[in-house]
């Protein structure tokens, strides 16, 4: 999607963090931006400060684990701009700790945002985009961790290796119809996701206080979240599938796979598997 002048993007957790820096990215690049939220007094400062750069720009509350009220974000989408063409699915919370401390409420307070939120973003806009026949991207906020596993962070790193799974497949279905699916795996960037516990809703347990997590303190020391913002533009212009913004890590990725790639030697010299007559059917 080369030239995005006019066209509109829809952006969860848009209030602050990377939310706000791709929609920096996208209204600078000519876009409407529409945000969307679960803090009110942060959106609408975030809306102001797009005002004063000059970006057409409108809000709406949304509890992205909510499917009904992503589905009413859609609608309020097209009530303000007629059209949507980038939808950013990045809304995010943390949570971990040791596996005989994360409690139910835990799990299902970060698989309800992390990864329903994801799943409900693209049922909800996914009409609209093909509907306009125009072309679109999905921009899926993953991780390096659904890159790489990061013990103490299992519930986190599950939502986000689902997001990077997802994203792959869809990518793959909605190829034809000129929508692509990228998925965005940043390192450590200064938001305040270790401070996401102050948005938890009452039916996981209410707001919570900063846990200490493993990568707590790299993340307050991580890179600034507005080169984050101008990666995916560059990527959504780019119709790239992955989007990394720490090329450093690489290494990290590739000791994962060598491992997996040791795992499939292992298998090759089994004397268990010696003999076996089987070919797996092509896929994908």
């Amino acid at each position: 999607m080369r030239d995005l002048t006019g066209k509109t993007a829809f952006i969860t957790g848009g209030a602050s963090g990377l939310g706000l820096a791709m929609a920096h990215a996208f209204g600078g690049a000519g876009m409407n931006v529409m945000l969307a939220d679960i803090e009110e007094a942060p959106l609408k400062a975030a809306v102001a400060d797009l005002e004063a750069r000059q970006v057409r720009t409108a809000s709406v509350l949304c509890d992205v684990g909510d499917r009904a009220a992503v589905v009413a974000a859609a609608q309020a989408t097209l009530d303000a701009f007629g059209k949507v063409h980038v939808v950013c699915n990045n809304a995010g919370v943390g949570a971990g700790g040791p596996i005989s401390e994360v409690k139910p409420a835990d799990w299902d307070w970060i698989v309800a945002v992390n990864l329903m939120g994801v799943v409900y973003g693209m049922e909800a806009f996914l009409p609209h985009i093909r509907a306009h026949g125009e072309g679109g991207c999905f921009v899926n906020t993953a991780s390096m961790a659904g890159m790489i596993s990061v013990p103490g962070m299992e519930p986190y790193t599950a939502t986000k290796y689902a997001v990077v799974g997802m994203s792959e497949g869809w990518a793959g279905q909605l190829a034809p119809e000129n929508i692509n699916v990228a998925v965005l795996c940043p390192g450590f960037v200064k938001t305040r996701i270790n401070q996401s516990g102050r948005t938890r809703q009452e039916k996981f347990g209410g707001p919570t206080e900063p846990a200490a997590t493993p990568g707590g303190s790299l993340v307050d020391n991580g890179i600034d979240p507005e080169r984050v913002g101008r990666r995916v533009l560059e990527a959504v212009q780019n119709d790239e599938r992955y989007i990394f913004t720490h090329p450093d890590m690489r290494g990290l990725v590739q000791g994962r796979f060598g491992r997996i790639m040791a795992g499939f030697d292992a298998a090759d010299a089994s004397p268990a598997l010696d003999g076996m007559d089987y070919a797996t059917p092509a896929l994908g």
